[in-house]
């Protein structure tokens, strides 16, 4: 039996991502996943690229969470870079976008803790401008005039999620990655450091291991007795039809959650994070969310106001109680690594997933992961 030197568990972004990377300085990697690829929120999630703190959980854990939650901003700030170079590094069309992100408040509480917020990120390096009410209507015209002030990160924009995961999966098998669909690992052993994958179709081996099953992540983990506190969330996200170029911004709302954004084709991506409901462990689109997510959004932009929806998703994401990510091998089981980014793993994947993809082959990574151990 082939033992690989690395073994990946989860066919989203993550996994791919790191396969690639790993494959690319020269291991044998073998990558596993339960169903197809990016079926999981790599795929179904709405393409933002963020770099702001977000704001719900700011509102509801306050300052102090917010100052430790920072610590994520240089993976993010890292992993932006690196969405830049990818499409000339990976030969085809991410749909990446990087025109700003724009968060607006509409009273002046959200306001002042918008304010806060941003303090605490250009703390944290992160560029972020104050706009008033009057920049508002110069910079952004297309917003409600409800909104009386914003905060603007240059570094913010989107990609196409249906996109990015299949590229790397092409380019990953290009490097020699043996990639297994439709084989859900049902045991995990690891003895004389080697990792034995039990799966319907057969067993593999490895010499070291990467959970990056993102939603289905603590169950693989604890195929191995180790507990990891991620739970998976159905959300969901609609798109309008297509109308001439109006939006360049990532957009934020703090009054209730939403991400708006505008792709190249004209559409309008309606997202922030409403829940879908489980039928049969299946997640599928609620339709109360979605029509108070539009009705947030209308309440922005006005100018949605008449546009159609085509169609309308939902998919699981996984999620943290503090939003922190759990990256790194694990102290108590050698050779197994974490590679989980809750809620904003799209953004963080690439400068993340080639840390985790350096670490595993006993190479020194760009970025630092230290922090965010399990």
């Amino acid at each position: 039996m082939t033992i690989y030197d690395l073994g990946i568990i989860g066919g989203g972004l993550a996994g791919t991502a790191t396969a690639y990377f790993a494959a690319k300085r020269g291991a044998r990697v073998l990558l596993l996943e339960r169903r197809d690829l990016n079926l999981g929120a790599s795929g179904s999630n709405a393409g933002s690229i963020h770099a702001q703190i977000p704001f719900d959980p700011f509102r509801h854990l306050g300052a102090d969470w917010a100052a430790r939650y920072a610590a994520t901003i240089p993976l993010f700030r890292a992993s932006i870079a690196r969405w830049q170079s990818l499409e000339e590094e990976l030969g085809g069309s991410l749909g990446i976008s990087v025109k700003g992100g724009l968060m607006v408040a509409e009273t002046p509480t959200d306001l002042e803790d918008l304010r806060k917020k941003g303090a605490i990120e250009r703390g944290a390096g992160l560029p972020v401008e104050d706009w008033d009410a009057a920049r508002l209507r110069r910079d952004a015209p297309f917003l409600s005039t409800r909104m009386i002030g914003g905060n603007f990160c240059p570094e913010e924009g989107k990609a196409d999620p249906f996109r990015v995961t299949p590229l790397f999966a092409r380019n990953a098998v290009a490097q020699g990655v043996d990639l297994r669909r439709n084989t859900a690992v049902t045991a995990l052993h690891r003895r004389d450091g080697v990792f034995t994958l039990e799966t319907p179709n057969g067993p593999f081996q490895a010499h070291k291991l990467v959970n990056a099953a993102g939603s289905d992540a603590a169950r693989v983990a604890a195929l191995l007795g180790i507990t990891v506190e991620i739970e998976g969330h159905a959300i969901q996200v609609a798109v309008t039809e297509k109308r001439p170029p109006t939006l360049p911004y990532l957009l934020y709302f703090t009054g209730e959650k939403l991400t708006l954004k505008q792709a190249a084709e004209g559409g309008f991506l309606i997202g922030g994070g409403w829940p879908a409901r489980l039928e049969n462990g299946r997640p599928q689109v609620d339709h109360r969310s979605m029509i108070r997510n539009l009705v947030i959004a209308q309440t922005v932009m006005p100018e949605l106001d008449g546009v159609e929806i085509v169609r309308s998703w939902a998919a699981m994401v996984n999620g943290t109680a503090d939003w922190r990510p759990i990256l790194g091998e694990v102290r108590d089981c050698p050779g197994f690594f974490l590679n989980l980014f809750p809620w904003m793993g799209f953004t963080a994947a690439p400068a993340v997933s080639e840390a985790i993809a350096a670490l595993a082959i006993g190479e020194t990574p760009e970025i630092a992961l230290d922090a965010f151990g399990l």
